[in-house]
């Protein structure tokens, strides 16, 4: 009953998914109006380094990500697209959101706490294993355009010549 009262109405979904595809507009149309050339690097959230990059965001772009399919214009305009995570970290933090998604209420409340503090961990690890992938790649006198969720806190760990811009706002992150 309480997980029923706390689904969206399909007003509220519709509105969420409005408020989603602005923010979207907002970020095509900046990326669109930026002066794209070779020594631009993306580095996308979530993708690992591998030898599949391309092949990962032409699938993500196929099944309508408008993230991969930003990504892809980007790379048509002859910037390069980067791996950008460790693969070894993603699983990880797969592995621990699949088993707090299977185990859900029945989790005991410490165990939840741990696991939350496990996945806070492994999110920081995350920012570090980016940054470091970002200050090793990106060389003087080139851009990089990074694709990052929210929940990220990355800038600390960028080296102190990376020049870091919001084209539609700085990010801020909640509860922290």
């Amino acid at each position: 009953e309480v997980v029923a009262q706390a689904r969206p109405t399909p007003h509220e979904k519709q509105r969420f998914a409005e408020a989603v595809a602005g923010v979207w507009d907002r970020i095509e149309h900046a990326v669109d109006a930026l002066p794209v050339a070779a020594t631009w690097r993306i580095y996308q959230d979530g993708l690992p380094i591998c030898r599949h990059e391309q092949a990962i965001v032409a699938d993500l772009a196929a099944g309508g990500s408008r993230n991969h399919r930003l990504v892809q214009r980007l790379m048509q305009r002859g910037a390069v697209l980067m791996g950008t995570e460790s693969a070894e970290l993603l699983v990880e933090e797969y592995q621990l959101q699949k088993e707090l998604l299977e185990q859900g209420a029945d989790m005991p409340a410490a165990e939840a706490d741990e696991n939350r503090r496990l996945a806070a961990e492994i999110l920081v690890r995350r920012d570090r294993f980016i940054a470091e992938r970002i200050n090793a790649t990106l060389a003087p006198g080139d851009t990089g355009v990074l694709f990052l969720g929210l929940v990220h806190d990355l800038e600390p760990h960028l080296d102190a010549d990376i020049e870091v811009t919001y084209p539609i706002g700085s990010a801020t992150r909640r509860g922290v």
